[in-house]
């Protein structure tokens, strides 16, 4: 039996190199190691995206995205969470054995609290909503980057609760985090994040991928004096689409002397508008019947995964005395 991988998609728009080397590739990578649950998290979505037309473009497209960079739906089972009742029927019964100072020390909830935002309910409860995802499926590993490993952590201690109090019920799932890829850097070194705008759209054309390198700030150092790679914004890309021989000559260049900034962009450009070519050729094609097959793919994924969470809550209903 193969072990149950769950990883939630936030339907939140055009989705970048950043999204999908820390996660997107780990999930077309692993659809053949694992039983694999990437689901559309629309109700989580509900916190930042308000418009229904919105919505609904959103989800479509977040189907087109994977299909486009080789998730494939006989091999996986894709689906909406509002496809899966049972998840809200969980997310309150976990609520009531959850205490609010638990919530509380969530990174989300913090950040919020310390920029004086307004925070909603659905932002409090997001790790409960989150816990009850990953629990309803059985799953045993969760990929996801750092910045959600404490929401993996706390469904295990939600699961470990309940256990205690009512008998084994849930698997203790864990965190899957590809440390070489934990954090993505943008074109202006901090982590690629559409809010801070430093992203290159996956599925961009030639001509913004070039004009998005070369916009990449650097020091002031010539071509033939010694640069450190490490330091560099456009050697950290280079890291994701450069060949490991190529990668090794442009270092040798950078510290040697010989290379400047300008040719160090030109072979990112070139190797970027390579690899993103294909995607971009095929995201265009699934657009053509873009509505059926949407529509069958998440059907027949909203069914496998609505029948397995039905029978995990017949069991958690018995266990909390409900029938």
């Amino acid at each position: 039996m193969k072990k149950i991988l769950l990883t939630g998609i936030q339907p939140s728009g055009k989705p970048h190199i950043g999204n999908y080397f820390g996660m997107m590739k780990q999930v077309v990578d692993m659809q053949d190691e694992y039983e694999s649950f990437p689901f559309i998290a629309n109700y989580h979505s509900l916190n930042t995206i308000q418009n229904a037309e919105t919505m609904r473009e959103n989800i479509i497209n977040v189907v087109l995205d994977y299909l486009a960079v080789g998730l494939d739906p006989q091999k996986v089972t894709l689906f909406k969470q509002s496809d899966v009742p049972q998840v809200t029927e969980l997310c309150w019964i976990l609520n009531t054995i959850t205490t609010m100072p638990y919530l509380m020390r969530a990174h989300a909830f913090k950040d919020a609290e310390a920029k004086n935002k307004e925070i909603s309910i659905g932002i409090f409860d997001y790790p409960i909503l989150m816990a009850a995802d990953i629990l309803i499926q059985d799953t045993d590993v969760v990929p996801v980057g750092k910045d959600q490993q404490q929401h993996v952590e706390m469904a295990r201690d939600i699961a470990e609760k309940f256990n205690r109090i009512y008998g084994e019920t849930f698997k203790l799932p864990k965190s899957l985090i590809k440390e070489d890829v934990a954090v993505i850097l943008g074109t202006d070194g901090q982590k690629m994040s559409k809010s801070y705008g430093n992203t290159i759209p996956l599925f961009a054309e030639d001509e913004e991928i070039q004009k998005l390198v070369m916009s990449i700030p650097t020091d002031s150092k010539g071509v033939d004096e010694s640069k450190d790679p490490e330091e560099c914004n456009v050697f950290a890309l280079h890291k994701l689409f450069s060949s490991e021989d190529e990668l090794g000559e442009i270092k040798r260049r950078y510290v040697e002397g010989g290379m400047g900034y300008k040719e160090s962009k030109d072979i990112l450009v070139k190797n970027i508008q390579n690899f993103i070519q294909p995607l971009r050729e095929k995201r265009k094609e699934l657009e053509n019947n873009k509505e059926i097959i949407v529509a069958e793919i998440l059907k027949k994924g909203g069914e496998t995964a609505r029948e397995r969470a039905e029978e995990k809550m017949k069991e958690v209903r018995a266990k909390i005395g409900i029938f």
